[in-house]
């Protein structure tokens, strides 16, 4: 049981962690400074959830925030989106998200796109204008959340676990087999990482953003 919980220690500070990137691009000439309020009308992609959605838009509000502008949450925009009838279908394409910009009377959008969402971690950005559907700037990034303490301290335990069932019910055998089955267990059990999941999301949005033009003061 030793040998089990000392290598799953050795396996977690290798993983822990991950890396992350991002870049971004802006509209040649543009001038930022005429921008005051942004709303980010959606956040679309391979995550589900209202209550998830709308933590990755707030990631973004702060970052616009930082920037010197005020975001609209994503929360607030859907509301006065529904109140208005608006098919958030429509979102989907430049032309849907400029239209609620009109509606939300602000003179740019964020649109959130997160293709992958799992330990492999990747999402794209679009500020669009809101009188002419173009795109004012854009962003990627990625990210690799790997296992984490959590999880392999889930198998750990698990699998500390299954021995000592394994070694009461038949020896040898018995306890390799049941510590087998407890750290496949336990790694299930250990693998909920949504704060993980966030404070990586969180890194992967700030590298995206790093380039985007801020708002300087009057």
């Amino acid at each position: 049981m030793k040998i089990v919980v000392v290598c799953a220690v050795v396996i977690a500070v290798m993983l822990i962690g991950g890396c992350s990137s991002g870049e971004s691009y802006v509209k040649a000439g543009y001038d930022f400074t005429r921008l005051d309020k942004i709303a980010i009308v959606d956040v679309q992609g391979d995550i589900s959830g209202e209550p998830a959605k709308n933590q990755i838009a707030d990631f973004f509000g702060m970052e616009l925030l930082k920037k010197g502008f005020e975001p609209v949450e994503r929360a607030q925009v859907q509301t006065l989106l529904k109140e208005q009838q608006f098919q958030t279908s429509g979102l989907t394409s430049q032309d849907g998200a400029a239209k609620a910009g009109r509606i939300l009377n602000v003179p740019a959008v964020l649109v959130v796109n997160i293709p992958n969402f799992g330990e492999q971690m990747s999402m794209t950005a679009k500020m669009i204008d809101v009188e002419n559907a173009g795109i004012l700037w854009m962003g990627s990034g990625s990210g690799k959340t790997q296992k984490t303490l959590s999880t392999i301290f889930g198998a750990a335990a698990g699998a500390g676990a299954g021995a000592a069932a394994g070694a009461a019910v038949g020896g040898k055998d018995s306890t390799v087999i049941g510590g087998v089955a407890g750290g496949v267990l336990g790694g299930v059990a250990g693998h909920e990482l949504s704060a993980q999941k966030a404070e990586k999301a969180q890194q992967v949005i700030k590298k995206i953003c790093k380039g985007l033009p801020g708002k300087l003061p009057k």
